[in-house]
């Protein structure tokens, strides 16, 4: 297949190319470099022994987007484009409804103008909110917290919409929980540089002397160890998982799916996720073990928000994608560890 990356140079979108030319996809690159840069290009050329296609452009230009889809030829899209830290998009909404929704309404526009219905959208366990129950499954209410959460949760509001107003749309929606880890050569990997939201970027920097010590934020938690738990997945298992969810929408007569969560016979979400919850100290020991480096910590109070476990139920991505992650956080440290050292 012919298969545009929108966001193609970020953290999943560059594992993405890696692993689809690996599979003899043709890809296309389609990035305006906001949260990444041009080395990242290189390292995959070096990794895949190829010339990489890449376009610089922001998915906000529509027409460049048609003539992209047009010249390329592209069968399918993967959506990873879009702005995704929680502080600055409470900071700043309105850039990151910009950003987020309206450049997802400009793709759209773009791929219907052309005629090309078959979309992976890069989304977010952050649209559950609050965790009524766990595990987290794929009809439970959706209800995210902060404006990052809400753009993903209005994007998938618009992509079931979209799919009803026309059949010929085949979309499949993910919800991604922590992904970290980094590609098995040591060449792509999570960025390091500025201040990072995330937790494993902050272990890491610390780790390299970059940081003085660790944050935790909450030691009081209903948890075995008082730390939050959240589900983390390796960024090579979450790639597997998107090569899972095109060859479903490939599929020239799409089935409909378990009905419970009111799924569409032409829009699909699933969670991607292991299973299971690792809670943050849980995460530090690995790290430690893996890199024979001390990662010191102090405890804070709870952040605002913070919840204490979070994690999902795949047996749905099992089922219908035959798909489940396979790595453990032990792997995921190791890959982390060989990308920075």
């Amino acid at each position: 297949m012919n298969i545009l990356l929108t966001g193609g140079a970020g953290y999943i979108g560059s594992h993405a190319a890696a692993l689809l030319i690996e599979d003899n996809h043709k890809v296309v690159i389609f990035d305006n470099l906001a949260n990444s840069d041009k080395n990242v290009l290189k390292n995959l050329q070096q990794i895949t022994k190829t010339d990489i296609n890449f376009i610089k452009g922001d998915i906000l230009d529509t027409s460049l987007v048609e003539k992209t889809l047009q010249l390329e030829e592209i069968d399918a899209v993967i959506h990873f484009a879009g702005l995704k830290s929680v502080a600055e998009s409470v900071r700043n909404p309105l850039l990151y409804f910009k950003n987020n929704v309206e450049g997802t309404i400009s793709l759209l526009h773009a791929m219907n103008k052309v005629g090309i219905f078959k979309l992976v959208f890069s989304g977010s366990a952050t649209v559950y909110g609050d965790p009524i129950y766990l595990p987290l499954d794929e009809c439970h209410p959706l209800k995210a917290m902060n404006p990052y959460g809400k753009t993903k949760q209005q994007i998938e509001e618009i992509l079931r919409e979209v799919a009803l107003s026309n059949s010929l749309w085949n979309i499949v929606n993910l919800r991604y929980f922590n992904p970290i880890g980094a590609h098995p050569s040591g060449l792509l990997g999570e960025k390091m540089s500025g201040m990072p939201n995330n937790l494993m970027p902050i272990i890491c920097k610390v780790a390299l002397h970059e940081l003085k010590e660790l944050y935790v934020f909450g030691n009081d938690y209903n948890t075995h160890d008082g730390s939050g738990i959240r589900d983390y997945i390796d960024i090579m298992d979450l790639i597997d998982g998107h090569i899972a969810a095109l060859k479903f929408i490939n599929d020239s007569d799409p089935k409909p799916v378990n009905e419970k969560d009111l799924d569409l016979i032409n829009f699909h979400s699933f969670n991607l996720g292991t299973g299971k919850g690792f809670s943050v100290l849980e995460l530090i020991n690995t790290f430690e073990k893996v890199s024979g480096i001390s990662i010191p910590y102090t405890f804070q109070n709870r952040r605002p928000g913070d919840i204490a476990e979070c994690y999902a139920d795949i047996e749905k991505a099992r089922k219908v994608l035959k798909w489940t992650a396979k790595r453990s956080l032990n792997d995921m440290c190791e890959s982390t560890w060989k990308y920075i050292n």
